[in-house]
């Protein structure tokens, strides 16, 4: 479909709600929307595929966002909150906030037919509750997701691209391939052949599951109460649940090693490309600019580690992408770090860098358990080793898991590939937190600070 020229009003409406969406990337940066492309799911309900363009000249670009939209005659004091604007005669609101426009949704994908031209692909057939109303999840995300009843998950993707999305395509080769670490896929949604649009994928539900973030939280907290304590003494002990975390891990990446092609690790082009994301970083946090050439001389050297293999991979892990369930831990949100481009989250890497994400989400648990609990200088310095102490301890099990299961213990050259990434990771943190969550920079940049000290 031809994307309709967009008139002002529409334009406009549509640049102001996006622009205040928790979900949008561009936050910060000036734009325009460009052209809307409408897909019909049904009376009243569509999904759009919004481009937009950055203004700055010193900051172009361009995007695409998707935005589901139910449209009614008259306002729905119901979805004030979803509101997006008025134009056509109609009121205009977020569809994910409208359970009766998610009912088509959730009937497409049991196989209904709809009136537009979204496609709907099984991959795993389940019994569906066509009854369930969705229930929209809070917290920050760059997608929106949504339960079905007890055991179905609608994930919307919002900012998206032309071509497979690795969310899409690793879960759907891990289910097929039987892996019991990953929630099933049951289906997804895409528009367009000619490098399709992949707008959402469905998948098993776990409601009853312990979200891994919160988990690491209440085990950090257990320890720096129990001030008498080793981190293994302690009631709350992380460290058997990072264990299964490491094994778990290197057995998602024994099958997508099998499943995709492995190709050899460029060390100085992953070299290369690290030095320049820490350049760009310092633009951005001005914090880093006394660290930059201690950082720099330890992203160099993984342009020497010699042959190293690379393979598809998570991408962006870390606690939060990981849930604990009566059947174990299950690792969800395959898409990769948002801000990158599709093509770079398409591309084989290092399988140190999906270790490195859970060892910064490590130190991310303590430290924002020490920030929190605070208290005066000498508690503040007493907490603050308490918990560096959990981290050593976790990651020490985590790695430990990890090499165990692949039966490979870590060569030299391994652990300068991991350093790399935990620091190439940090500075990723460090550019996101001051961009969305100022009060958070200072957790990063301590790391880097002690990343930036030779070892």
């Amino acid at each position: 479909m031809t994307p309709d020229p967009v008139i002002d009003e529409r334009a406009n409406q549509l640049a102001g709600y996006l622009a205040s969406a928790r979900w949008f990337g561009g936050k910060g940066r000036d734009f325009e929307v460009t052209s809307v492309e409408s897909h019909v799911l049904g009376p009243g309900v569509t999904t759009n595929l919004v481009g937009l363009r950055y203004t700055a000249p010193e900051d172009p670009g361009t995007d695409l966002y998707q935005l589901p939209l139910s449209a009614y005659d008259e306002p729905q004091d119901r979805l004030a909150h979803a509101a997006v604007g008025y134009w056509d005669g109609q009121h205009h609101y977020d569809a994910v906030h409208d359970r009766d426009a998610m009912q088509l949704w959730l009937r497409a994908f049991a196989g209904e037919p709809v009136d537009g031209d979204v496609r709907f692909t099984t991959v795993a057939e389940h019994d569906y509750d066509l009854e369930a109303h969705s229930t929209l999840f809070s917290g920050e995300q760059s997608n929106s997701s949504m339960a079905f009843g007890e055991d179905a998950m609608l994930k919307v993707f919002r900012r998206v691209h032309p071509g497979t999305n690795p969310d899409i395509e690793i879960h759907a080769v891990l289910t097929r391939a039987g892996n019991t670490h990953v929630a099933p896929l049951f289906g997804y949604a895409e528009v367009g052949s000619d490098g399709p649009v992949q707008l959402a994928m469905l998948q098993q539900f776990f409601r009853t599951a312990s979200d891994g973030w919160e988990l690491a939280l209440a085990s950090v907290r257990n320890l720096v109460r129990e001030t008498d304590l080793l981190p293994e003494e302690s009631g709350g002990d992380f460290a058997g649940e990072a264990h299964r975390l490491g094994a778990n891990l290197a057995e998602i990446h024994a099958v997508l090693a099998d499943s995709f092609p492995s190709v050899p690790l460029d060390g100085v082009a992953v070299a290369t490309t690290m030095q320049e994301r820490l350049t760009a970083a310092v633009n951005v946090v001005p914090e880093l600019a006394e660290l930059a050439d201690a950082l720099a001389e330890q992203l160099a050297t993984v342009g020497a580690v010699g042959a190293q293999s690379s393979q598809r991979v998570h991408g962006d892990l870390h606690l939060g992408q990981t849930l604990r369930t009566s059947l174990g831990w299950k690792f969800v949100d395959f898409e990769g770090e948002p801000a990158k481009e599709l093509l770079e989250r398409q591309q084989p890497d290092s399988p140190w860098r999906d270790v490195a994400g859970m060892i910064r989400s490590f130190d991310y648990a303590a430290s924002t358990v020490a920030r929190d609990l605070g208290g005066t200088d000498d508690e503040a310095a007493e907490i603050t080793h308490r918990a560096e102490s959990w981290t050593a301890h976790t990651t020490a099990a985590f790695l430990a898991g990890y090499t165990e299961q692949r039966e490979t213990p870590m060569s030299d050259a391994d652990s300068t590939l991991l350093r790399a990434y935990i620091a190439d990771k940090a500075i990723y943190e460090a550019v996101y937190e001051a961009r969305n969550r100022p009060g958070w920079l200072p957790i990063p940049v301590a790391a880097l600070a002690g990343i930036a000290v030779p070892s």
